[in-house]
């Protein structure tokens, strides 16, 4: 399609939530001239994470956010697939999607398709069957400084879970309940004197996908912006809070594709998501299913082979055998607001609000950052 946006590729060289983290645990002399100057030589620093907080939402609502819309502030860019279990592994490994092999937020695995975030292998639990550990092999947070496990503040829910493993492995885990609880967890390991604390809310992306980005979202994002003045509130002179989001967010509604069956043709599973459909091929039936899926859908979507997405460098490298085993054939990849079913996941149409393709909307996030008084 002559009028096809180009795809906003992860600058994996430059702004990336892969950098982050790897800027963070760098003396402040030698950060690249993204990294915000605010943070310094901060002897304390909480990296706070919002998911599904896109930059480009933040600035259309920046009124109900005055506290984050006044903090030091400049985008960085997600990586692909724009999605939870992708981004957040690159923000605590400091890695490409190929080098971390979290692909997606749902890949093939021994002929069927893992759900990484629930760690289910054909809807049942995967934590013996799929070690995380063996699974993720990277270490979360390299380089942090001082003696012991880093402390994350998380949801209580997700401690267990064969996810929080994978991305999270050899962590100190600080579990809240409620929001107010976030804020009395990080203070108390600020007190303890804790150099770096990663925190974790989820409250933006859950509504978003329940209710789209309308009065629900909004009032979201004001308790929100009150959670973040209250952290930012409780840091001590010296400490410093950075605060980013592993993708944004496009409300798409009830607008879905079903894959017709001049492209379902040669197709032997679907994994990925709505906005960043994998297609499985048989043997041969690559080429095929990749023209049909052009010819069909060129005006709504980028239309890419597994090896053409690895050569633009969507992924940050080549993955290794293992890795890219988890990947498609071809992939579907709307940049209009729309989503591909799959009609062996159907918790995806009670979605409103979605994210795992590569537009500006979901690909930028914010990076903000506070100064302890």
């Amino acid at each position: 399609m002559a009028n096809a946006p180009s795809p906003l590729l992860p600058d994996f060289d430059g702004p990336c939530l892969v950098n982050l983290v790897p800027a963070l645990f760098t003396p402040a002399a030698d950060r690249p001239s993204w990294f915000p100057a605010e943070v310094g030589d901060a002897g304390q620093v909480v990296l706070l994470v919002l998911d599904g907080l896109g930059h480009l939402q933040l600035e259309e609502r920046r009124a109900l956010a005055p506290t984050l819309w006044s903090a030091a502030r400049s985008p960085l860019t997600s990586v692909a697939p724009s999605t939870t279990a992708t981004a957040l592994t690159s923000i605590t490994t400091g890695l490409p999607p190929a080098v971390h092999g979290m692909v997606g937020y749902r890949v093939q695995r021994d002929g069927g398709v893992m759900n990484l975030l629930r760690w289910q292998l054909g809807g049942h639990d995967a934590r013996q069957r799929v070690p995380a550990r063996s699974f993720q092999t990277q270490p979360a947070f390299p380089g942090a400084p001082g003696d012991g496990a880093v402390p994350v503040v998380a949801r209580a829910d997700f401690a267990a879970t064969g996810f929080t493993a994978a991305h999270l492995s050899g962590v100190a885990h600080h579990p809240w309940h409620t929001a107010s609880g976030l804020v009395v967890e990080v203070r108390s390991l600020l007190a303890e004197g804790a150099p770096f604390v990663y925190a974790y809310y989820d409250g933006i992306d859950k509504v978003a996908h329940a209710k789209g980005l309308g009065a629900h979202y909004e009032a979201e994002l004001a308790a929100v912006d009150q959670l973040v003045g209250d952290l930012a509130g409780a840091l001590p002179p010296g400490a410093a809070l950075v605060v980013t989001a592993d993708h944004g967010q496009v409300d798409v509604g009830p607008s879905t594709e079903v894959l017709p069956a001049e492209v379902m043709d040669g197709v032997t599973l679907l994994s990925g998501e709505g906005r960043f459909r994998w297609l499985h091929t048989a043997p041969e039936a690559t080429d095929d299913v990749a023209e049909a899926a052009r010819e069909k859908f060129a005006d709504v979507a980028w239309v890419r082979t597994r090896e053409q997405l690895i050569d633009e460098h969507w992924l940050g490298g080549e993955p290794v055998p293992d890795v890219a085993d988890r990947l498609g054939d071809v992939a579907l990849v709307p940049f209009e607001a729309t989503a591909f079913l799959d009609p062996a996941d159907t918790g995806e149409l009670r979605l409103a609000a979605r994210h795992g393709s590569l537009t500006p909307a979901e690909m930028f996030v914010p990076l903000l950052t506070f100064a302890g008084q």
